[in-house]
């Protein structure tokens, strides 16, 4: 536990916020995670909250201990899959509510090295991210199904202290065991309900302490440094980033065969990226591990898809995109957007060969293929911009997804049917588009 006595509030907000912007970087520029939820719950295979939803006593579910046949060699290969997929950093849930905990710890002596596969499974995960480069995300549940105080806390405040010093003394171990780790991922702060209760200022100052350029999320009832809508691309105030499963169903393993009529495509993969770049926020995509350790099989296939899509649409995803109002520019495309340039996501191939994106109110300069030198012919008015002679040629060989580059002379304008007054008032955009219209004329000339 930490025994220094934490200071206020406010101020240890003000000084997190003063280095935000330096411990945040990486990760506004990565976009792109794993969430790997592997425990006991992944043998029972019926959802991670089987053990409370079942009503298993802590020795029936103990049970299944016999079930975690853990193969070493896991860790390594999702951290390829990841690296494979365009991912840049994992999050793994080190302890989830069942208790469990997957590695050596002294303070919560029900772990992986003592019970079960009887290895230190945080640590083959970490060596395996650090062998490719991966930034580093431990997931840690506040919430607790087997602690004795676990319930007795929000009422007892022995029991708190004994509980709140139990946690503290896991995180210790995790911020000391495995060197330097990038990401604290805090999960349901129950059944306490305040910061207060969970003593988050002395337990995150302790955790900021040992891990100077970690970044925390917002789950332990402070702000810290990003949101987290879960199964829902929710843009938020500040940074953020959507957690989604991969089924819709459960975090943590089940029957493969059965969840693939549930599980994403990798078209839908890339609409969600899509989605939280536009919004500026980020994706931690789920996968749950089977019982050995080994990922399911429904998520390969369109994990490997994303990531050679990936390699080469990369530059609309990756990197500071700023929120923007540049949604949709028709019905058959989304966009991005990073300064002066704006990324054309196309959905649906236009049948007449030609795409026309209305609202934008700057003046066009070039127009590629994304991740080709391939130039694309165009022509703009003040009322709006036409992609012509769309060749097929052109047309994204691996998903038909074609990701179109717009550069503009400065960083665009847009505003949505701008003619119609009932969606935007024309009269606001009367000069600007006579001063779009002057612009063009001098262009030509």
């Amino acid at each position: 536990m930490c025994t220094k006595i934490p200071i206020c509030k406010e101020e240890y907000e003000k000084n997190i916020a003063e280095t935000r912007e330096q411990r945040m970087g990486w990760w506004r520029e990565a976009r792109f995670g794993m969430f790997i939820h592997y425990g006991l719950y992944s043998t029972k295979g019926t959802h991670e909250w089987a053990m409370a939803y079942e009503n298993y006593t802590q020795e029936e579910y103990r049970e299944f201990l016999k079930n975690m046949t853990f193969d070493a060699s896991m860790p390594e290969k999702w951290v390829r899959t990841a690296k494979k997929a365009g991912m840049k950093y994992i999050v793994l849930t080190t302890r989830h509510h069942e208790g469990f905990s997957l590695w050596d710890s002294k303070a919560n002596p029900y772990n992986s090295v003592n019970c079960g596969p009887g290895v230190d499974i945080v640590r083959l995960f970490v060596d395996a991210c650090r062998k490719e480069g991966i930034r580093i995300g431990f997931y840690f549940s506040l919430m607790d199904w087997i602690h004795p105080d676990a319930w007795k806390c929000a009422v007892d405040a022995q029991a708190r202290l004994r509980f709140t010093e139990y946690l503290q003394g896991m995180l210790k171990e995790l911020m000391t065991q495995y060197g330097k780790i990038d990401i604290l991922w805090y999960d349901i702060s129950r059944p306490m309900v305040s910061w207060e209760g969970w003593d988050s200022l002395r337990m995150n100052q302790m955790v900021r302490e040992l891990q100077p350029d970690i970044i925390i999320n917002n789950r332990s009832k402070l702000e810290e440094d990003f949101g987290t809508p879960e199964e829902k691309i929710d843009a938020e105030k500040g940074d953020w980033e959507a957690c989604m499963t991969f089924n819709g169903i459960s975090w943590g393993y089940i029957d493969s065969d059965s969840c693939v009529p549930y599980s994403y495509n990798a078209h839908e993969i890339i609409r969600m990226l899509c989605k939280v770049t536009a919004e500026g926020g980020n994706l931690l995509l789920n996968v749950g591990p089977k019982p050995d350790g080994s990922l399911p099989d429904e998520v390969m296939k369109p994990l490997e898809t994303v990531g050679a899509w990936l390699a080469k649409n990369g530059s609309a995803v990756y990197g500071r995109k700023k929120p923007t109002v540049v949604y949709r520019t028709n019905g058959l495309c989304s966009a991005t957007q990073d300064g002066n340039k704006v990324y054309l996501w196309n959905w649906i191939w236009p049948k007449e060969k030609e795409l026309r994106l209305g609202g934008f109110m700057t003046v066009l300069k070039q127009v590629k293929v994304l991740g080709t030198e391939i130039q694309v012919e165009f022509d703009q008015n003040e009322h709006y911009i036409r992609l012509k002679n769309l060749s097929e040629k052109n047309r994204d060989p691996l998903l038909s997804i074609t990701v179109f580059e717009l550069e503009f002379e400065e960083e665009p304008e847009y505003a949505r049917a701008f003619l119609y007054p009932q969606l935007h008032l024309g009269k606001v955009y009367t000069d600007k588009i006579r001063e779009l219209r002057d612009k063009l004329k001098e262009k030509e000339i």
